[in-house]
């Protein structure tokens, strides 16, 4: 029996954590994370010229996790990265994917570390819990007019 619970104990951590990560309350705001691309005149400056020819970031970005059809439309697999817990690596796939509820702005920055950069054409995200091997790295990337999660790393070991 005590097999048994040892051998389970892996994927239920990471079901765990997955979950917990997924449901967190923020600290930051779209305001702030609005406020901070205003502070690069650059990056606002190419975003205003191409705004009628290419999607919108911010919108993408929001819709992307409030509607699991329209993250599933925008996801090209097989997508970079992997699922890596103690048990391995797991390439991601449409059966496999677990849909993002969370934006990077509204994880608890108090116990979770975040970091994320945006250029024009690529988002960037990072959320890690220090000192216990649970990472998530994404990135968002400008293919043609529309916007793509085109790669995926969590790490739970």
């Amino acid at each position: 029996m005590k097999r048994q619970i040892a051998n389970h104990l892996p994927v239920t951590l990471l079901i765990l954590v997955g979950l917990l990560w997924l449901s967190l309350p923020g600290c930051h705001t779209k305001k702030e994370a609005v406020n901070a691309s205003k502070a690069n005149p650059e990056e606002t400056a190419t975003t205003k010229s191409t705004s009628k020819a290419v999607e919108d970031f911010d919108q993408f970005y929001n819709r992307f996790h409030n509607d699991s059809t329209f993250q599933m439309s925008r996801l090209k697999f097989p997508i970079g990265g992997a699922a890596v817990d103690v048990d391995g690596t797991t390439p991601w796939t449409k059966k496999n994917w677990h849909i993002m509820k969370t934006e990077i702005y509204d994880i608890d920055t108090t116990q979770y570390k975040v970091t994320y950069h945006k250029t024009p054409t690529e988002f960037t995200q990072h959320v890690w819990l220090p000192k216990t091997g649970f990472s998530n790295k994404c990135r968002f990337e400008l293919i043609g007019k529309n916007w793509y999660l085109v790669y995926c790393l969590d790490e739970n070991l």
